[in-house]
């Protein structure tokens, strides 16, 4: 090679450097569970804000357990770490509370796809009597970053939907990155909003008072799946309940600064979450995942819940500025004292039992309404 194509070559390698250091575009991950992780990322020196007793009691149980920091796992080894709402369980225990499921709601597994991951749990109370009323649907999206959890790890709030407003929930496993990239979670995720409105019915839900509900990941999934249903002229949800979703591709919003060193998540592993789900690195662009840059236009009511100790809080704020924009009503609440995961724990967090209490408000209040035109 010349010196002069030696040189221009070596101009191309550093353009591409700045340009991949200036846009943060990097290097996605293969698609095994034993990718390593990506390198760790300096953390700003913020400490984030103080959490509630009853919420900081569950944070001491989690790291009692003695979990590894995620951001340093594979996807295989992170899969196998205690969770937040385990720690949820070792606090319910030391209260010498109940921990099992509650057996007011019973639970069926059935496939809706041919991957093994591809099936939903189907939550419906064990009072309700053969041959009545059909009972409004819930479809519900785990959270989890699209990588690590299962419908498994969040029981605890479809269960709950399920007993307080008398509904089917339909708690959609879906298949996990890296092995299944993006967009493979919300195909999955639309499938199945698919499949419950042709079966509903036979579980004895009505397919015409449906509604979707998710955290995290699953909070975008929920918000993802009512803009597929509008797009194609599906029976669209009655409402959304998103909580803290991830909705923003910026890495600069207030909140992924101020809890940055947040517990159970922080802003570490929203990288290393990205590193695994996306194929590419302009994958984060995309509508789907950066919802506030989507059109939100026709969407149903939304509820919109959020934990002020939280890298997503400011996600589900400017989602909810968007949503308003383009026409949406919208309910957004950010819980103070609270983190992230902390939805799933009504049974010892106040701040959890009031944010239950507002998605249930509002789920009902839409199943009683009479439907937009």
């Amino acid at each position: 090679m010349s010196s002069i194509a030696t040189r221009a070559s070596s101009r191309a390698i550093m353009t591409a450097a700045l340009f991949a250091a200036a846009t943060g575009a990097s290097a996605q991950s293969s698609r095994s569970a034993a990718a390593p992780p990506p390198p760790p990322a300096a953390a700003p020196a913020v400490r984030p804000p103080a959490a509630a007793p009853d919420m900081q009691a569950v944070l001491d149980a989690l790291a009692g357990l003695g979990g590894k920091p995620i951001e340093t796992l594979t996807p295989a080894e992170a899969r196998t770490q205690p969770s937040a709402a385990d720690g949820a369980r070792a606090v319910m225990a030391g209260k010498g509370m109940p921990t099992t499921p509650d057996a007011s709601v019973t639970t069926q597994d059935v496939p809706y796809g041919s991957d093994p991951q591809q099936f939903a749990r189907i939550y419906k109370p064990a009072a309700a009597p053969a041959g009545g009323a059909a009972m409004p649907v819930v479809v519900y999206y785990h959270g989890g970053g699209w990588v690590i959890a299962d419908v498994a790890t969040y029981d605890a709030a479809p269960r709950a939907m399920a007993k307080a407003l008398g509904a089917i929930v339909v708690s959609v496993e879906y298949r996990h990155a890296p092995e299944f990239k993006f967009p493979a979670q919300h195909d999955d995720a639309a499938a199945a909003y698919r499949w419950t409105l042709k079966n509903a019915a036979g579980w004895g839900g009505d397919a015409a008072r449906i509604a979707v509900a998710g955290e995290s990941a699953g909070g975008n999934l929920a918000v993802a799946t009512a803009i597929y249903a509008r797009d194609n002229r599906l029976t669209l949800p009655r409402h959304i309940v998103s909580v803290y979703p991830i909705a923003s591709s910026s890495s600069t919003l207030p909140s992924r600064r101020d809890s940055a060193n947040a517990k159970p998540l922080n802003g570490a592993m929203l990288k290393w979450f990205g590193y695994y789900y996306q194929a590419r690195a302009a994958d984060a662009q995309d509508p789907r995942l950066n919802l506030v840059a989507a059109n939100l236009r026709g969407l149903p009511p939304t509820t919109i819940i959020n934990a002020q100790i939280d890298p997503l809080r400011s996600d589900g704020e400017t989602l909810a500025t968007a949503m308003r924009a383009a026409g949406v009503p919208v309910e957004q609440k950010t819980f103070p004292g609270v983190t992230h995961e902390f939805f799933g724990m009504a049974a010892v967090v106040r701040g959890a039992k009031d944010a239950n209490d507002l998605a249930v408000a509002r789920l009902k209040a839409a199943f009683a309404a009479t439907p937009r035109r």
